[in-house]
């Protein structure tokens, strides 16, 4: 069996992520999307509901009145919260684990996740680029494949040791040598098994910049920044996290400079305190 067989079947014996998050994203950004249009979407998936519901009616929310269904729920939080909270849950299973060969401990890839998710609805915001909720779910679940790929990290982790330091390759690049397959492209393909959207999967494939052409793309840009952003706080360090390589141009591409990373990164910390306590809920 080739590597490759052996993570296509162990893909097939992961809990997938729920089939509703990819119709809640198209509902969620498409023109004109109503506190019905994403009611209707989220309420026939019992597990999802009853636990945006337990989230909202925790006394994080404070919510004077318990929501008793989804159309409670967004009418008062709103659309973005609701959408948030939904997209989060159908994700936090396969990211709480711990990840012993890229070195972070349980919660951590959640934490980094969620904080990339966060910040690259921020910059879309500030950038005036349409598809938020796509660019949120494509920022959480960027890396994982590093979910499956982890165990062989694991495994070969003096030969990834070398390459990275003896041999100058990225921590991705070491992957693709090693495997014929990086987490990144890992991901898209568990992506594109689970029915997402060919945006989201290309994205995911291409969320560390390794293809020039996707310098035109400002999604995957902005992703990729965020993730970059990220490990400038120190959120998601990693035994890979200082073996990428920072590209600068994609911050001109983007048309931000430094002030406004640092507003980016100001604007984050100010939520972090919230971040934090609403990770531990949901």
């Amino acid at each position: 069996m080739t590597n490759l067989q052996q993570l296509l079947m162990e893909i097939r014996n992961l809990k997938p992520v729920p089939a509703v998050t990819a119709q809640l994203i198209q509902v969620a950004d498409r023109p004109g999307s109503s506190m019905e249009d994403i009611a209707n979407v989220i309420q026939y998936d019992p597990v999802i509901t009853a636990e945006v519901l337990k989230t909202c009616n925790s006394a994080y929310f404070g919510l004077k009145h318990p929501a008793e269904s989804i159309r409670d729920a967004v009418s008062m939080l709103g659309i973005d919260q609701v959408t948030e909270l939904a997209l989060m849950k159908s994700a936090s299973g396969n990211l709480k684990a711990r990840q012993k060969g890229y070195g972070t401990q349980p919660g951590d890839l959640w934490r980094y996740s969620v904080a990339c998710a966060v910040i690259a609805k921020q910059s879309a915001s500030m950038l005036g680029i349409s598809g938020k909720n796509t660019l949120f779910t494509a920022a959480l679940l960027k890396d994982i494949g590093k979910i499956i790929l982890d165990t062989h990290v694991s495994k070969s982790a003096d030969l990834i040791d070398t390459l990275v330091a003896d041999k100058g390759l990225s921590f991705r690049e070491a992957e693709k040598k090693i495997f014929g397959i990086d987490h990144a492209e890992l991901g898209a393909l568990m992506l594109k098994m689970w029915k997402f959207s060919p945006r989201m999967i290309k994205i995911i494939r291409h969320h560390h910049m390794s293809d020039e052409t996707m310098m035109d793309d400002r999604e995957t840009c902005v992703v990729y920044l965020s993730d970059c952003i990220c490990m400038m706080m120190g959120i998601g360090l990693g035994r890979d996290g200082l073996s990428y390589r920072f590209r600068q141009d994609v911050m001109k591409k983007l048309g931000l400079s430094a002030d406004d990373i640092s507003l980016i990164i100001a604007d984050f910390g100010a939520q972090m305190q919230q971040i934090e306590q609403l990770l531990n809920i949901v």
